[in-house]
Parts: C-alpha cells; structure tokens; sequence
C-alpha cells in the first residue's frame, strides 16, 4: 500500500511538472506553426470520417430509443429538443472525446514513445531542435484546437441523425424540427458543454505525449505508453466531466 502512495504521488508530481513546462515552452519563442498546421490536420482533420459516422449513429439511435416513450405520454414534440439537449451537454462531448482517447491519445503515446526508444529525441537535441516545443508543445496545443471543433461536428451530425430518425416513423419538416430545437436550447446548455471539451482536448494531447515523453528504453515501453495513455487520458476525461456537471448544476441554481 506505501509503495502503491507513493507511485502515485511520484506519477502526479511528475504530470504537474510536466504541465508546468508545456505553459513554460508556450510562452518561449518560436512557435512552430507549421508542424502545428500539420498536427491539426493529423489529429484533426483524419478523425472527421470516424467521429461524423459516430455522431449521426447516436443522433439515430437516441431518437429512436426515445420516441416510444416520448409517444407513450403525448410529448413527441418534445423530442428533437430532448435529443439536441442530449447531444449537446453530455452525449456528443464525452463519445468523441472517449473516441479521441482512443485515437489521437494512444497514437501520440506510441509516436512518442517509439521516438524516444530509438533516441530520435536525443537526436533533435543534438541538432540544436527544442523537442519538446517542438513534438510537445504542437500536439498538445492542436488537440486543444481540434477536440472541441469535431465535437461541434459530432454535434451537428448527430441533430442531423435525430432528424432522419424522426422522419421514420412520420414526416417532419426540417425547418420545423431546427426551430424546435432552438427553442429548447439555452446559453447555459451550450457554453459549459463548449467550455469542458477544451479540457477533453487539453488532457487528451497532455497525456500522450507525457507517457510517450517519459517512455522507459525498451520496445515493450511503446505499447505500454499507448495503453496507458488511453486509460489515463478516459479517466481523466471522466472526472473533468463530472466537475463540469457539478459547476454547471450550481450555475442553474
């Protein structure tokens, strides 16, 4: 139990110190925009295809699960709000970021890892190149970016796989179904859920490329980084969550 503590410890002084000097690099120059750009677009831009079909999967698929019981008490009207609320506060920001864990998170933990196992870190080093502005500090910075702009994605996606699964068991205008929605949408429901999924992308990007970073020598070391980086990045992301529910729960009172 002692030695478990103290791991613990060990492991979360070694994040905050980590994460003292991402904030300590970004605010050095250069910034490297180019290989910036080129993390957006690999973290960002590939993962359209995966979270897009995810999206409008649980937009169907919330529908149609609800609109018996909505049915069932003469509220179906309510329904395209009820899903959209959904989507927007909970649903759509932790199925992406979960999915953004799984792919962005793992695969940074292995790049990383598999860089600094064949010394290409110590190489940059040597070469007068910054790694960790330039290999941390870029991915860290484009997940931040990216996570919240392909949760607005899922979002949309998902509103639209609400509507087609409305429009299976009767006919709804679409201009009728969006202006139902916007009805039932406040301030308070979009900026909280907005605001979280820039913490999603943040720790998303901060724990890659810390478990890749931080990899021990060794071939073994690069899938455990990017095993550990999944897990570490979907707790993570759970408990972020549920500080959010919490000051969100005190802002409507």
């Amino acid at each position: 139990m002692t030695s478990y503590l103290k791991d613990v410890f060990t492991n979360t002084g070694n994040v905050s110190l980590f994460t003292a000097s991402f904030f300590k690099s970004v605010l050095k120059q250069p910034f490297e925009l180019k290989e910036f750009a080129n993390q957006c677009y690999l973290l960002g831009y590939k993962a359209l295809p995966l979270v897009g079909i995810t999206g409008f999967i649980m937009g169907l698929v919330l529908t149609l699960q609800s609109r018996p019981t909505m049915v069932k008490f003469g509220a179906e009207a309510w329904l395209p709000g009820m899903v959209a609320l959904s989507l927007i506060k909970e649903v759509a920001p932790i199925i992406t970021a979960l999915i953004c864990a799984g792919k962005i998170s793992s695969g940074i933990g292995a790049e990383l890892g598999s860089m600094k196992v064949t010394e290409q870190i110590d190489a940059m080093e040597v070469s007068a190149i910054n790694p960790f502005k330039y290999l941390v500090e870029t991915r860290v910075l484009a997940t931040t970016l990216m996570v919240p702009l392909l949760v607005v994605f899922a979002d949309c996606i998902g509103i639209l796989g609400g509507y087609i699964g409305m429009n299976i068991h009767s006919d709804v205008n679409l201009f009728r179904y969006l202006s139902q929605i916007l009805e039932s949408l406040t301030f308070l429901d979009i900026m909280p859920a907005t605001i979280k999924t820039f913490f999603f992308g943040f720790l998303i990007g901060l724990i890659g490329c810390y478990k890749g970073f931080t990899a021990s020598n060794g071939t073994a070391s690069v899938g455990k980084a990017a095993n550990s980086a999944v897990v570490a990045a979907s707790l993570s992301i759970f408990i972020v969550d549920m500080m959010a529910v919490q000051l969100t729960d005190i802002l409507y009172k």
